[in-house]
Parts: C-alpha cells; structure tokens; sequence
C-alpha cells in the first residue's frame, strides 16, 4: 500500500501511515471551527498506532479534556484530533497532506452546525450531528 504522508507548515513535523484510511470527511462543528479558523474542517481517520511522527508537537486538551489537539511547536499547525471516544484513532488533518489526492471525503459531520453562509452542494452524505467521526 502506498505510504500516505503529510507534513506542517513549516515542515518540522511530519507523518507518515500506510494507513488503512477509516473513514474520511469534512467536520462544521463549532469547537473544529474554531480551533483551526475555518469555515469546516476536513479529516481522515487511521489507526492510531499506525503513525510515525518525526518532529516535535505540543497539545491542547479540549471539550472536557476529553479530546487532544496536536500541533507543530515551531509553527503551530494543527496535526491531530484525538478524542477519548476513538482511542484506536488518530484523526488527521486532510489539509496537512504531501499529495491531496489521498483524501477522498465520503460525508459532511455536524452538517447542522455549519456557517449560514456556507452553501454546499454535493452529493455527500450529511449527517447533522450523531454520526460523528471528528
């Protein structure tokens, strides 16, 4: 299976999964939102243990302490969503991808939660709320 890779802004962290890819989608959750000032947030899940990290990273725990954000201490780029509920994955963030074309979204999560101004018009499934990977 081809490697899939990824790396921060300013390329001091890196991945690198063979994955498999568990599932892949765009989160409009208001905590997603905010955490990267975006309009929604598109990621994929692997096994956790299935990641090699080179580079050094710091966290945030949020929603209780209940979720982990990882992100790239020299330039802050967020790398990972890691929440208590899915402890055998890693949540990656598809915009930190080497080769975008790796990510092949398959719904929209919290599609209830999504800005006014947002109009989307594909054929994903849109799940409002409960079917939540991210």
């Amino acid at each position: 299976m081809t490697q899939i890779t990824g790396r921060c802004l300013c390329g001091a962290v890196r991945f690198s999964t063979p994955g498999p890819v568990l599932w892949a989608g765009h989160c409009h959750c208001d905590s997603c939102r905010r955490a990267t000032s975006a309009a929604f947030t598109s990621f994929f899940g692997v096994p956790r243990a299935s990641v090699t990290w080179t580079g050094a990273m710091s966290a945030h725990a949020t929603s209780g302490g209940t979720v982990t954000r990882r992100f790239c201490m020299a330039c802050g780029t967020q790398m990972t969503y890691e929440a208590d509920i899915w402890p055998e994955e890693t949540h990656l963030y598809a915009s930190a991808l080497d080769d975008p074309s790796h990510f092949r979204p398959e719904a929209h999560y919290h599609y209830a939660e999504r800005l006014p101004w947002v109009q989307i018009t594909d054929d994903l499934t849109k799940h409002p709320a409960s079917a939540d990977p991210a």
